[in-house]
């Protein structure tokens, strides 16, 4: 563990929110793969949605281009509509209003928990006086950080509702995260990024930060890897860890 990376040495940590800070990687799945099965049921649409479809077309990315992805591999095409449009609504946005739906009433109904390790994470960096941001694709992140008791650990959150008011593309795109060091006042080069996600890592990457680490939370670590990720560590306690026997 003490040759881990020491984050406490560099200008900031970017986080993303699914999978890294709170386990709503899970409420997603849960969510896409009840609304995608009936979706593919009544549209006669095959091979059927399994999880892979979740890490190869959703996981990390912006909900209406998630969506578009994933039709896109079963050769259906739909309008994109727009992101008023009605759950209803058969279009690229009506669907992915529909998921979200499902998401809402899961998060309302049992709430959140952050991941321990992550919050000892935290706990570290801040002594430290080391910024954390969020960096998450997800327009819920606000709720999702709010239902969780943690939006005032993060001055920064950079998310799918500010990406979409500022035109940025999904990741693996690096702009999510660029934007994000910019409004944390950071150079990228002297910050480390922490995803779970493919799309993500391969974003972090693209922007030319000087850590990426990858939490294998389902994604798989010779995945992470292969999408450039540096570390990879199944929990950020792994961190912590390191941190504490260093310390002693």
């Amino acid at each position: 563990m003490s040759s881990l990376p020491d984050l406490t040495a560099y200008d900031a940590v970017l986080f993303d929110l699914d999978g890294v800070i709170t386990p709503t990687a899970e409420v997603h799945m849960h969510a896409w793969r009840a609304m995608f099965e009936q979706l593919f049921a009544d549209w006669d649409i095959t091979p059927p949605y399994t999880d892979t479809d979740y890490f190869d077309h959703l996981d990390g990315k912006k909900r209406y281009d998630g969506v578009a992805s994933i039709l896109r591999s079963r050769d259906v095409e739909v309008p994109w509509g727009d992101p008023s449009d009605p759950p209803e609504a058969d279009t690229v946005c009506g669907i992915g209003n529909r998921k979200n739906i499902v998401f809402s009433r899961v998060l309302r109904e049992e709430g959140i928990q952050p991941y321990p390790g992550t919050m000892r994470l935290l706990d570290i960096l801040d002594a430290a006086g080391v910024p954390s941001a969020v960096v998450s694709s997800s327009k819920n992140a606000e709720d999702v950080l709010a239902a969780a008791g943690i939006r005032d650990r993060f001055p920064v959150v950079m998310d799918g509702v500010v990406a979409e008011r500022e035109h940025l593309p999904s990741k693996p795109a690096p702009d999510v995260f660029l934007r994000a060091a910019e409004m944390a006042g950071v150079d990228p080069a002297r910050t480390a990024a922490v995803e779970d996600a493919i799309s993500g890592v391969q974003s972090a990457v693209a922007g030319g930060f000087g850590l990426v680490v990858g939490v294998d939370r389902g994604a798989g670590a010779h995945a992470l890897e292969n999408a450039g990720a540096h570390v990879i560590v199944a929990d950020l306690a792994e961190f912590a860890d390191a941190h504490d026997a260093t310390s002693r």
